[in-house]
């Protein structure tokens, strides 16, 4: 028995928010890695021509930063409100 009584029937159920950061994290971290791919060929291509490269450089640092925003996040709604559109579509859960 889970120590139930009569009229208490739902036993309490406690999520553990750093282990669901770090969970998100993770799912970040495996998306990325096409994005920053992406991001690297960009960067060569604008190299070669010669081209202004600021605007890549700022999105690899906007992906870089993603795990440390779900650190500040305190509830289930704001760790899966990290996200980015150049990581692609967001994983269901």
């Amino acid at each position: 028995m889970l120590g139930l009584q009569r009229g208490n029937l739902m036993p309490k159920l406690v999520l553990n928010i750093q282990k669901a950061r770090n969970i998100w994290k993770d799912v970040i971290r495996v998306y990325r890695t096409d994005a920053f791919a992406k991001l690297d060929a960009d960067f060569m291509k604008a190299q070669e021509t010669n081209a202004d490269t600021t605007q890549i450089v700022a999105d690899k640092q906007t992906l870089r930063d993603l795990p440390a925003q779900v650190d500040t996040a305190t509830t289930t709604t704001e760790i899966k409100a990290v996200w980015n559109d150049m990581l692609g579509d967001k994983p269901t859960t």
